[in-house]
């Protein structure tokens, strides 16, 4: 009796861990990216999706640039505002993210950021999602009404990354949708904080009040890029500058 006691304890602790993790969460988040929100404490992505970061940019139909991952950002934000979500954790991921999908009022809000074309279903972990990204690019919602490039080739891009979208592209649209929201200029009023890497490889990120901020040159070959929050740059493995 005595060691199926035992047994049975250790087994629990085995189990404990999986179950915490998969415990859902609820709340009214933050949204920080068009596939990232912050419930509480807990840093959420969502299952399935992959939305551009604040700092990429896309094409508009004009063919001019356009600061796509603000406005995936800001849809979400729009779609769900003051809303309470629920999140069905599937697991943790290496950044200390939940990776959970998530719901509002019954909607599955990673379908709804999919099926109005300002995400993409993400190949590398699902399909779920393929039909209704599918039926955006037809109808040329979110980002499918310009150019653009998939967020996940986006981060490792090179001159080589193709091009989406459902309009033909300017000749000179791959050098705007190589470069970086992260250039000279703020991509936006509330995206202001500076994000550098030092000579130790160490991300720092300078808020606008920071000794240094005005001394942070805007280059993407030396690795900065703007933060519109300072979770976002605590989320990116960032600390914040000693002086």
């Amino acid at each position: 009796m005595l060691k199926l006691n035992i047994w049975l304890l250790a087994l629990l602790l085995l189990l404990a861990p999986v179950a915490a993790q998969a415990a859902d969460v609820s709340g009214v988040p933050k949204v920080r990216e068009g596939d990232h929100v912050l419930i509480g404490k807990t840093r959420i992505r969502l299952a399935g999706i992959d939305a551009p970061g604040p700092d990429q940019l896309c094409l508009n139909t004009k063919g001019d640039r356009w600061t796509c991952g603000i406005a995936a950002r800001d849809a979400l934000a729009l779609h769900t505002a003051s809303k309470s979500w629920t999140c069905h954790v599937q697991r943790v991921d290496k950044a200390g993210r939940s990776i959970a999908k998530c719901e509002v009022d019954g909607e599955d809000v990673g379908q709804w950021m999919v099926k109005n074309g300002w995400a993409l279903a993400a190949p590398q972990t699902s399909h779920a999602y393929d039909a209704d990204e599918k039926a955006a690019r037809s109808a040329k919602l979110g980002l499918w009404q310009g150019s653009f490039i998939a967020p996940w080739a986006w981060r490792v891009r090179s001159s080589k990354t193709p091009i989406l979208g459902a309009t033909r592209p300017p000749k000179d649209a791959r050098r705007i949708l190589l470069a970086s929201a992260s250039g000279p200029v703020a991509p936006s009023p509330d995206c202001t904080i500076k994000g550098n890497v030092n000579k130790s490889g160490v991300c720092i990120y300078h808020r606008p009040t920071s000794r240094w901020y005005a001394q942070i040159r805007m280059k993407i070959s030396k690795g900065t890029r703007w933060f519109c929050s300072v979770e976002e740059a605590e989320a990116a493995g960032c600390r914040e500058t000693r002086r």
